[in-house]
């Protein structure tokens, strides 16, 4: 073999090196890119958690991977209306008692997520697998849920109260299916901080006050 053939012979190997590299490059980013659409502001957070993207992003991956083998189902209209009851009456007792209506209201949200076929025992479960249909809400199930187990202390005041409430009413009207909290399909996110509450959740902080 001359000299030159044997050139050419790293030459191409380096290049398909380097082609396979940009490949694998191009797939990383273009998988990012894919969670941090449908993740959004949770994707950030997840990078945030756990100090390593990679990583995040594979827990995300593993996320919609089990939540796509659970049977979720839509609710009947008899059993919407019948838990928006029950949040209206949760919302009516805030005034007199705003521990008691957070309690009420989380476990509102446990009876839905129940009831259209969710695991429902952990609540780190619970927030994990809500964040892969509804991302844009999760981070305020989890804030409403400190609060509600700080109330139970009494360090928590009443307007970390009524926010807390107004959250959960964010969420049920997601988890209810109601197309003001939906994200539109395909819709990107920026991942910045925005007000994702439905009208009926801002009425809700309105309506405590």
């Amino acid at each position: 073999m001359n000299t030159t053939v044997l050139v050419l012979i790293i030459i191409v190997a380096l290049l398909l090196i380097a082609v396979a590299a940009l490949g694998v490059v191009l797939s990383r980013r273009k998988r990012s890119d894919r969670l941090q659409e449908q993740f959004g502001p949770e994707y950030e957070r997840s990078v945030s958690e756990t100090g390593d993207r990679k990583a995040a992003e594979t827990e995300l991956q593993e996320r919609q991977q089990r939540h796509s083998k659970l049977e979720i189902r839509d609710l009947r209209p008899e059993e919407r209306d019948q838990l928006k009851e029950s949040w209206d009456s949760v919302q009516r007792s805030f005034v007199d008692d705003p521990v008691r209506a957070l309690q009420d209201a989380d476990m509102l949200v446990v009876e839905v997520m129940r009831v259209r076929g969710y695991p429902v025992e952990d609540f780190d479960r619970r927030a994990e697998d809500i964040s892969v249909d509804h991302p844009d809400v999760v981070r305020h199930y989890r804030e409403a849920h400190t609060v509600r187990d700080a109330s139970a202390g009494g360090s928590v005041d009443t307007e970390q109260q009524r926010h807390a409430l107004t959250s959960y009413h964010s969420l049920v009207d997601a988890l209810l299916g109601s197309t003001a909290t939906q994200r539109s399909e395909g819709a990107p996110t920026d991942g910045k901080d925005t007000d994702h509450r439905s009208d009926g959740a801002r009425s809700t902080e309105e309506h405590t006050r």
